[in-house]
Formats: structure tokens, sequence, C-alpha cells
């Protein structure tokens, strides 16, 4: 979760999708649910590409091999 705190630290500068979803999350709960949720998130991808014995291929990088 530490890390999902030090990302919060940040997302006002950053022009990401990702750091919109953050941004969005924050006007709406509080920032310790916003960094379980974005922990959460990460657990998932992390869980996922493991579980499968795939690389990480972010969203933008699907679309452009489509």
């Amino acid at each position: 979760m530490s890390g999902a705190i030090a990302v919060l630290r940040h997302p006002r500068t950053r022009t990401t999708k990702d750091a919109t979803w953050v941004r969005g999350l924050l006007t709406r709960r509080p920032t310790k649910v916003v960094a379980m949720a974005l922990a959460n998130k990460n657990a998932r991808i992390a869980w996922a590409v493991m579980a499968r014995g795939n690389t990480y291929r972010s969203n933008n990088e699907i679309a452009q091999a489509a």
C-alpha cells in the first residue's frame, strides 16, 4: 500500500489515463481509500500477468497492436 500512497502524491502533474482515474477518485473519496483502490488495481494486474505467464502490456500497446 505504501507504493500506492507514493503514487498519489503526483497525480496532479501527470496526464496519463491512470492519473485522471486517481484524480477523479480523490475528489470523491478519502486518500487512504483511493490508495487501497490503486493497490488493488495493481495487485490484480500483477496476478493476471503472473497467472498467464505474459509480460505487462498497457492498453495503449494493445490498441496499437490491433
